[in-house]
Parts: structure tokens; sequence; C-alpha cells
């Protein structure tokens, strides 16, 4: 696959030419103009720089393990700017990359984007109906993003977060047909686990063994 890179400022591109449009930032565009799929024509859209979704970062968020915090944090900071999102797929994508680089406030407000979509009406459109994927992406946003669930090598691994207006949240994994239920509050994370067989997983960097019936507590860390 070919992957348009731009060596100046050390970023591969939406698109070949794309920083030959003019480059503004989402935040200039006037509200009464928001969303812009329903005011400008798409030819205009398309020649501007403004994005409907992640779609560079789509990739960087299913193959993260392949890229480091700065890759990540710079690709980040350049497209998210860009981004309208304007589309169901993009703000749960952006929460969990944003949580990613430890950008917690930046995620949280895109943690509301995708959860309130539909409740606050941001495109204009309930009308013709709901988003489940941005009810899919609320759920993504807790448990990839706040509390970094990922699986590597066949290993479950949590990097849990809170924002500050949070005094707890929890949810659950199903793995391997065994039921966890994490726990995360400003002090610690507790794990409560069952199954009949003991599992390991890896918490702030850390292995810890889960035992069926037992809780277990991990400091929260910084």
């Amino acid at each position: 696959m070919y992957f348009p890179f731009d060596e100046k400022s050390n970023i591969f591109l939406q698109q070949d030419g794309y920083l030959d449009k003019e480059q503004l930032p989402a935040s200039k565009l006037p509200p009464k103009e928001r969303p812009i799929n329903q005011h400008w024509s798409w030819d205009r859209i398309l020649r501007s720089c403004f994005i409907k979704q992640a779609d560079m970062l789509q990739g960087v968020y299913l193959f993260e393990e392949r890229f480091d915090t700065d890759f990540i944090k710079r690709h980040f900071e350049f497209y998210e700017s860009r981004t309208v999102h304007e589309s169901s797929l993009s703000p749960c994508v952006h929460s969990i990359l944003a949580t990613r680089i430890g950008n917690i406030e930046k995620a949280y407000e895109l943690y509301l984007r995708t959860s309130r979509l539909d409740l606050d009406d941001y495109n204009n459109e309930v009308h013709e109906g709901l988003h489940i994927t941005s009810m899919a992406g609320t759920w993504m946003s807790i448990v990839e993003g706040f509390g970094g669930k990922r699986m590597y090598d066949e290993k479950l691994i949590l990097n849990p977060r809170i924002h500050k207006t949070w005094q707890e949240y929890s949810f659950r994994i199903l793995i391997e047909n065994n039921d966890l239920l994490v726990t995360v509050n400003k002090q610690e994370v507790s794990l409560f686990y069952h199954g009949q067989l003991p599992i390991k997983i890896c918490i702030f960097k850390n292995d810890i063994e889960l035992v069926n019936g037992v809780l277990q507590k991990v400091k929260m860390i910084e």
C-alpha cells in the first residue's frame, strides 16, 4: 500500500496533495455553518482541508502497537484540529488515542461528543434516526480509552485513567469465556474475576494473577 509522507512536517498525509489545500483549523468554522455537510456543497467540502472522521488516525488506532507515543501525538494533533467529527465513527477513535497520549481533557471532550451525539443532536439529524455506532463508540471510549484495555500477544492489558469530574466507573470484560469486572476510582483499580482457571493480566505494566472469586486491588497511578 502507498502512504504519502511529507518530510517537512514529518506527517503521513490524508491523501496526495492534502497540504496543497488551505490549512485551517476546524475551530475557525462559523457555528452557523456547522455541520458543514448541511451547509456546504460536496465540491466545496472536498476542496477544503476539513475531514469528516478519523481516516489516517483510524489506521493508527488499528495498529497502535506499531507506533510510539511521539508518532501518535504528532499525527493526532495535526489531524484532530482539522476534523469536524460529523461522522459517528470519529469521536470515539479520537477519544481513545487522546487518552493514549495523555491528553485526558481532549479525551473527555470527545467522549462527550460520542456519548451525547444524539442526546444533544450535534449533527441536527436525530429526526432521521439514532447513531448506533456512537453507542458502541461510547463503550469503546470508556473501555479502550479511559480503561486502557488492549490485547497483545493474547494477554489482557489495562492502563486505566479517570477524568477529574468522575468519582468512579466500571466495565466488564469476557476473557476466555470468563467474567472480569473492572472498577476504577481515583485511588485504585479493583479487579473481580470469575473463572475456573487463574489468568494473568498486565496492569500498569505489571503482571498480576487473577483467581476465581478473589477481589484484587491495584493502586491508581498518575
